[in-house]
Order: structure tokens, then sequence, then C-alpha cells
């Protein structure tokens, strides 16, 4: 696999996608290019700090020894240098996509998206990464919950309602859970190296408890949008997937299993988005 695919981790971008499916859904007639412009961003930034977080963690020592996929600067795969300008390049292109959107719908797209760039390159970067004192998971919800959801309704409407509140519940809650089982497989290197995350400050157990109430979070506010259209209960249909995950992480699965289980949790996040989505196209 070519080394630049394998930094951009095509399984976290699922994460990116989701939001901005549902969020897009949502509006009664949706503006094609604004809609691109916002997954193009979506998408560069989830880019842009996988490999923001490849250089950070690699500079760092704290990707040594680690279970999952190779990462390119631990790996020497790529110097550090080339993948601090491929985070760089990424971020650029979130910054055109995002100032054209911005011209198209509010100015104010333009606060919002460099917020988000300073969040994504201080999740690993920096003096003091947020993302070493067990901050990640609350800013992948913010961001990749939230403001992607939000946002990309925002932008076809140019006004915030609390249905795309609503539904940026279940997509955050499963940007989180990605999150917390990659934290979850790198908890004992993590400790190691002194990065606090939030798998590290909850330990084994708890952060298995988490990442299931995660889940059953997703899946109950996923369903809740039957309020907006009763077809959203068709999400219920994922429940199987959500079970057969959960009740992995419970059972203790470990090491390359989580790799898996990372997979499951971000096709759960796409196959509800999808659903999602049509049902409120019906």
């Amino acid at each position: 696999m070519n080394k630049w695919i394998l930094g951009a981790r095509i399984r976290t971008l699922p994460a990116a996608i989701a939001p901005v499916i549902v969020g897009t859904s949502l509006a009664d007639q949706i503006k094609i290019i604004n809609a691109l412009l916002a997954l193009i961003v979506s998408l560069s930034l989830q880019i842009a700090v996988n490999y923001a977080n490849d250089f950070s963690d690699g500079v760092r020592g704290t990707d040594a020894n680690r279970i999952g996929p190779a990462r390119l600067v631990a790996s020497n795969l790529a110097n550090a240098g080339s993948v601090k300008n491929a985070s760089f390049i990424s971020f650029f292109v979130a910054i055109i996509a995002g100032t054209l959107l911005a011209f198209n719908t509010s100015v104010w797209l333009i606060a919002v998206g460099l917020i988000s760039i300073l969040a994504a390159w201080g999740y690993t970067g920096g003096k003091k990464p947020y993302g070493y004192l067990g901050f990640g998971e609350v800013a992948v919800f913010i961001f990749f919950g939230v403001v992607a959801t939000v946002g990309s309704y925002y932008v076809q409407v140019e006004q915030i309602s609390s249905s795309a509140l609503l539904l940026s519940i279940p997509m955050g809650s499963l940007s989180c859970a990605i999150l917390v089982i990659n934290n979850l497989r790198d908890l004992n290197q993590d400790k190691l190296v002194s990065k606090r995350t939030m798998a590290v400050k909850l330990g084994d157990a708890n952060t298995r408890i988490f990442y299931v109430l995660l889940l059953v979070l997703a899946q109950i506010s996923a369903a809740a949008a039957a309020s907006i259209n009763n077809y959203a209960l068709l999400t219920l249909l994922w429940l199987p997937l959500t079970y057969s995950a959960a009740n992995q992480v419970l059972r203790g699965a470990s090491g390359n299993k989580l790799i898996i289980i990372l997979g499951k949790t971000s096709r759960l996040q796409l196959l509800l988005a999808v659903t999602l989505a049509v049902s409120l196209s019906i």
C-alpha cells in the first residue's frame, strides 16, 4: 500500500464523511456545491490531523513499539518533515474549500474553520497537546460530531436547528468510539510514555464500558431521530452490529482484534449515517 494512503488512516475517514452526509440530508433542498465543499473540508481536516498525529507522536517517540498499523515517522517510512508537510498541505486544502464555502454562506465560517484547524493540530502538537491530557474524546465529539453535522446543515439553509443538534449526537458518539478503541489498543504503551489519554485515566475495564455506552448512545439518539422522520427507526437494523462490537470489547478483545473492531465501528457509523440520510429523504 502507498505509504501516504497508509498515513491517511483510511479506517478513520468515515468519521469525516458520516456527519456531512447526515447534516446535508436534513435540508429540504440540497446545494450540491456546498455539500461537496463541506465534504472536502471534513475529509481534509481528518487526513490533516492523522498526518499531524503521525508527525507529533513520531518525533516524541510515543509511536514506538505500537501494536496497530505502522506509522510513517515511527516506522521510518517517511521523514518527519515530509509528514509535517503532508499535514500542512491537507490543512491548506481545507482552508481553500472552507473559504469558498464561507463566501457562499457566511464569513463567520472562516472563524469556525480556523478554530477547527487549531484544535486538529493541538491534539498531539505543540508543547501541551490536549490529547495527552485526556481531552481527545471531547474535541472529537465537538468537531466531528456537532460542528461537522450542524455545519453541514448550516451551509445548506444558513440556520441552526434542534434537529441538526440531535443528529450530531450519534455522529459524535461514534467518532468518539473510534478514538476510544484506538486508545484502548494503545493503553499500555501510552502509559509507558506518559501519554495520559482518557483510556489511561479510566483504565482498561472502564474504557471498555465507556466504549459500549457510546455505542448505546449512538443507537438511541439515531432512533430518536424518529421525532424528525419516523423512518429513522430503520437505524435499529444495525443493532446486531452494535451488539457484536460491544460484546467483543466487553469480552476482552485486545491487540489486533481491536483493529478489527475499529473498522467495525467505522462501518457502523457510516451505515447509521446512510440510513439516517435515506430516512430523512423519504
